[in-house]
Order: C-alpha cells, then structure tokens, then sequence
C-alpha cells in the first residue's frame, strides 16, 4: 500500500511540474510579466539567439545589389564586385493621404530633377531645443506604442488614456507589435489631428522637426540584457543638446518618472535607430500639414523617393560595413517597399538576396515580431517554404503566438500552396487576435470568393 501510494504521488508530481508550463504561459501577458523572474525562468525553454537562416537562402548576389533611380543627378551605389548600372529613371508615385496611406504627399508631383533636402548649412539650428509641455506616462505591459502616442496627443492637447489608445490599436492586449501604420491610422480616423510616419531619416532630420517644435517617435531596437534580450521599442523625442551630443527622451519603460527627461547619445540612438529603417512617426494639427511639408521635403514626403532614398542608404552602409545585418534588412526592407510601389518584380528578387544575407550574418529570435517584409519577397520571389519556416519558428514561442501578422503571412503561403482550408483556419485566426485587421479580412473574403 505504501508502495502504490508513493508510486501515484511521484505521477501526481510529474504530472503537475508537466503542466505547471502550461498553465503559466495560459495565463494573459500582463499577469505572467508579473511573476518574478525565477518562475518565468524556471518554465521557460531556453529562447534561440537568432533566427534561423532560410533553406533557400543565396547571397551569391549580394553584392550585385542596385537601387533603380528616378532622378539622373545621382548615381548607383556600387562595390568593385558589381559594375555601374545606367540608372533608369522612374515617374514618381505620388498618393493621396489617407489612413491607409500614412505618409503625407504633396499636392503636386515634384519636377523630374529632385533637389537635395536641406542640409544644416541651409537652416542654421540652436544648439539646443527643449519643447516643453510633455509629461511622461510609464507604459503598462507591452503597450510602449499607445503609450508614446498618448503622451504626443496630450501634448496637442487631446488627452487620452494610453489604455483606451491601446485598446481601440490593438484589441489583443498581448499583441507585441504595434506598428507605425496602426499608430498613425488611429490618429487619422479617431482624432481630429492628423499623423504619419517615414522610414530612412536621420539625425539633422530629427534635428530640424525638434527646433520646429515637432516631438518626434522613434521606432527603434532596444537590449537590456542577455535574460530578456533584443525587443523593438518605441521613444519620444523632445529636445537635444549639441555640447553634450544628446537628444532628451521620454523612455515608457526606463524612465525617469519626474518628467526630467532621459539623454541618449546621437550615436547610440542612431545604432539602435538603425534596427528600425531609421523609421519615426509624427503627430500634428492639420495647420501645421503645410509647414511639415516644406520642412521634410520631397524626398522624404514622396513615397518612391523616400523609400529609393532608404535604400540608397542602406545599400551604403552593407558597402561600409557588409556584416551588419541590420543594413541588410533595411535595404530588403526598403526594396520591398519601393517593388510595392512601382510594380518592379525583379526588386522582390533583390531584396529577397538582401533578406538572406540579412538572416546569415545573424538577426535578433523577436525581429518578426515587428517586421514583416521579409515574407513579402519571399512570397512574391516563390518562396513559400521559407515564409512557412519562418513563420512556424515565430510561433514556437509565446510572444510570437500573439503578432497577427504572422498568421497573415502565414495563411498567404499556405494558399499559394494550394491548402486552402489551412489558409482559412490562418487568415481566421488572426482576426480572432485582431478583429480589425483589415488585410486579414480582405484576404479571408478573396479565399471564401474562390468557394
């Protein structure tokens, strides 16, 4: 009796040191975050240091990479490995603002020859600005994006709570991405202030909208520690000093709490910048649309050459430093963006080479969690094995379960493999984390079309 009675206590624990895992991972993201480190660290497996690196991964190529170009003043970024290509010039797209289309255009398309943006010589600047009227908020779980985006609507004097921002962008609490298109389309549909964002800026750019009066959010990478790991992370800017070579944050998860501000050096948030395409987002009254326009100029404002300009840039920096993984990204990123726009299919291809040199050199486990135009090229580059590889490794861990997208992504490589019910069950899926995720809609509507 004893025996069996021993016996049937070691399966009970056995059982329950099984499912206590489970249990704890069941539980919503803002309860588990409170649990401390030692239970999480105890039920967690061990989290991969990169993601892995694509079956059809070819950088043989990489280095042949160009950027097309539509204004004839400039020239191809090239490497002795890869001869000068003619540059092709390309009619500019200019788009109408709205809230699927964040980026603001001007009202007509800039003559063929774009001029350079200004430079600082041009708009001779303080050397140090302050905007004044911005308190912090400390973010709740996961909710950084609603939080900064509270913190600049309050600013303008649309007060807000971050959680009601936060529930309205991201119905799913512990959806981990929130992306600049979502924040700037809450603002464009459920404010009376307008917003929107760009990618490939840089310090003078941020400089300029500062000495204006323009608080700015920068999507960027953020590494606490080697527990935690790499994590995207949105920061407000509202001011910088040039003796001391900082910009003045609010950080909704590092603090200072007193609203006194925290420094981060010009280099260090140009590192962690980088991570992002160097993407940053603004929030203004619609009185200030004109200003803002003339303050970035065409080749910010304009989607094609924004996104032939971050490419440019990227491409630079793969040439100056070719095991930066990040550069990578950012020019598949931007090659992406830029095929979107003019309907080039052989920019998918490239960007797709991009893409994989990208995952060889060593990308951080979470950077699908954010960034998505990877499974893009590859779908569009006939890739399906490794969009469904990808994804499948996002949705190994707990986070990753929550990001939307992925099952987006997911669901378009299944159809165009021909599983539609996979599809469906995908596509379904990610509307049941975000029911208002209208590209998951869409594409659950075009599937029940084919009957």
């Amino acid at each position: 009796m004893a025996l069996a009675f021993i016996f049937v206590s070691l399966i009970l624990i056995v059982a329950v040191w099984l499912l206590i895992p489970r249990l704890i991972w069941a539980l919503p993201g803002q309860l588990t975050g409170r649990l401390p480190e030692e239970v999480v660290e105890l039920v967690t497996t061990p989290l991969p240091t990169a993601l892995p690196v694509p079956a059809g991964a070819d950088t043989s190529k990489a280095k042949e990479i160009v950027v097309p170009l539509n204004d004839p003043t400039r020239t191809e970024v090239t490497t002795t490995d890869s001869p000068p290509r003619t540059a092709n010039p390309t009619k500019s797209t200019v788009q109408e603002r709205s809230s699927e289309s964040p980026l603001i255009t001007p009202s007509v398309a800039p003559t063929p020859t774009i001029q350079p943006s200004p430079t600082a010589t041009d708009f001779p600047l303080p050397r140090r600005v302050v905007i004044d009227g911005i308190g912090v908020i400390p973010q709740k779980f996961n909710n950084c994006g609603p939080a900064n985006l509270t913190m600049v609507m309050n600013f303008h004097g649309h007060n807000r709570d971050q959680l009601e921002v936060g529930g309205a962008i991201k119905p799913n609490y512990d959806d981990r991405n929130v992306s600049p298109e979502e924040l700037t389309r809450y603002v464009n549909d459920e404010t009376p202030l307008l917003s929107a964002w760009y990618s490939g800026g840089d310090i003078m750019i941020l400089k300029r909208l500062l000495a204006e009066g323009f608080p700015v959010m920068v999507e960027k990478g953020l590494f606490l520690n080697d527990k935690q790991g790499w994590m995207g992370h949105y920061l407000t800017l509202y001011g910088y000093d040039d003796s001391e070579r900082v910009f003045i944050s609010h950080d909704t998860y590092l603090g200072p709490w007193d609203s006194s501000g925290r420094p981060i050096e010009y280099e260090i948030l140009e590192e962690q910048w980088a991570q992002f395409n160097y993407t940053f987002v603004l929030v203004y009254s619609p009185d200030q649309e004109e200003d803002l326009v003339e303050l970035l100029g065409p080749d910010i404002i304009v989607p094609e050459l924004m996104w032939q300009n971050a490419a440019l840039k990227a491409r630079e920096m793969t040439v100056r430093d070719p095991q930066n993984a990040y550069a990578w990204f950012n020019l598949g990123s931007s090659l992406t963006h830029l095929a979107e726009l003019i309907g080039d299919d052989q920019l998918f291809h490239s960007a797709a080479v991009a893409f994989d040199k990208s995952f060889t050199i060593g990308l951080p486990w979470r950077m699908l969690w954010y960034q998505f135009k990877p499974y893009v090229a590859y779908l569009a580059a006939g890739r399906i094995d490794d969009v469904l590889s990808l994804t499948q490794v996002t949705l190994t861990n707990h986070g990753g379960q929550e990001v939307e997208e992925t099952y987006l992504y997911r669901g378009h490589a299944l159809l165009a493999s021909g599983e539609l019910n996979r599809a469906r069950d995908a596509y379904n899926h990610a509307l049941r984390l975000n029911p208002i995720f209208v590209q998951a809609q869409q594409a659950l509507d075009e599937l029940d079309a084919l009957g």
